[in-house]
Formats: C-alpha cells, sequence, structure tokens
C-alpha cells in the first residue's frame, strides 16, 4: 500500500473503481450497501480528506430535506466496521480507506496546517514485543503522526 493522500491522480477512476470494488465485496459478503451508505463512501472518496460526520451531513442535504445525525453515522459504523472506511481519532473525522481489500493496520499522516490525511502501511511489528513484555494483548491500536504535508512544507513547490 502506497500513502494516498498528498500525491496527485487519477481522482475520477479512484473513486470509480473504490465504488465498483464495495460493491463488489459486498455482493460477495452477503452485506448491504445501501444507498445511503454507498452516498457517504462516494462522500469520503470524492474528498480525499477527513469529514466529520455533519460535514458529511450537509453533503447528503437534499434540497430543503436534511437528514438526520443518525444517517450518517450508522452508515459510518458500517463503513468503519467493513474496513470500507477509518475513524480519524485526532481529527474526530472519518476517512475512505485507501485499501479496503487488504488487511492491514495503516498509520495516518495528518498534515497540522491544512489537515490533509493520507493513509501508509504501518509496521506493527515494533509494538508486538512492547505489548507482550507488559503482558498486554493488543486488540486494536490506531496509529497517528501528525506533522506537514508536501504542499504546506513547501508552498511554492
Amino acid at each position: 500500500m502506497t500513502p494516498l493522500g498528498f500525491q496527485t491522480h487519477d481522482h475520477s477512476g479512484c473513486i470509480d473503481a473504490a465504488l465498483a470494488a464495495a460493491e463488489a465485496r459486498c455482493a460477495a459478503d452477503g452485506l448491504q450497501l445501501t444507498e445511503g451508505r454507498r452516498r457517504v463512501l462516494e462522500i469520503l472518496l470524492r474528498e480525499h480528506r477527513a469529514l466529520g460526520a455533519y460535514e458529511i451531513l450537509e453533503q447528503l442535504r437534499d434540497g430543503d430535506r436534511r437528514p438526520q445525525p443518525p444517517t450518517a453515522y450508522r452508515a459510518l459504523d458500517f463503513l468503519t466496521a467493513h474496513g470500507f472506511a477509518h475513524r480519524i481519532e485526532r481529527l474526530n473525522a472519518f476517512i475512505a480507506c485507501n485499501c479496503p481489500d487488504e488487511p492491514h493496520a495503516p498509520v495516518f499522516l495528518i498534515c497540522r496546517a491544512c489537515e490533509a490525511v493520507a493513509e501508509a502501511p504501518a509496521d506493527g511489528a515494533a509494538l508486538a514485543p512492547l505489548a507482550a513484555d507488559a503482558g498486554f494483548a493488543v486488540e486494536r491500536a490506531v496509529m497517528e503522526a501528525e506533522g506537514l504535508c508536501p504542499a504546506c512544507r513547501d508552498p511554492q513547490a
């Protein structure tokens, strides 16, 4: 998995491919990718940044019809439970998963200036011996690193 979030790429192609992959996996696993869940995933994919639930709700708005918060939270619960999205703890926000078909424990690189987020592979091997030495069984780990993205480090580039 290569970090996605700081480099340019075929954005419309990645959205289409990710949605098609999510639909195929849901069909294969007997999961229901409802229209609401699909729309939330599409919003996350389109933005390529972490979004809060209320930002998602604003984008789900249809004219004067404003969906209620549980609409977004239920969709986000489904997407995170099945690996289509991740929760960024530091930002209290969500981002589409870079590679939902690969089992992984990513690290999130968060720009402190523009809040762009890139998902990168993490080496959990360093955590295992520390936990074992403490007699601790790791069930879930969230790794988030804060710094400056390439655009914020060198705005002239």
